[in-house]
């Protein structure tokens, strides 16, 4: 999966709403907090996702996946180059991110998210 498909794919979950950070980061988020990050530049590759804490460790082992900067304390991994994962596993990972996120928000703006999808 290449990092088109995978914007186009995170704008596609509920709730989601994108802007750029820290100068030049796309950043997906739900409820107002992130579950993906990439750079906003046509020659990127890497993403970085939330991931669960009991995955941390075993992806984080895998060639071309490291510990996110600023975000692995919070079991958040960097995807060096996802062109490199297979597509349905690189859908799964967004998605399980997005997942992670909307679990933690409070049940009133998970209704109100549910409500609006």
């Amino acid at each position: 999966m290449n990092l088109n498909k995978a914007k186009e794919f995170c704008r596609s979950l509920p709730g989601v709403t994108e802007d750029i950070k820290w100068g030049d980061n796309l950043v997906f988020s739900v409820g107002m907090k992130m579950f993906a990050v990439m750079d906003d530049n046509a020659k990127a590759k890497a993403i970085a996702l939330k991931v669960d804490d009991d995955r941390f460790l075993e992806l984080t082992d895998r060639p071309g996946i490291i510990p996110a900067p600023y975000l692995a304390r919070m079991k958040w991994v960097l995807v060096e180059d996802l062109a490199k994962l297979p597509e349905a596993e690189a859908k799964a990972m967004v998605k399980r991110s997005h997942e992670l996120v909307f679990a933690k928000l409070t049940k009133k703006l998970q209704r109100e998210i549910e409500g609006a999808a």
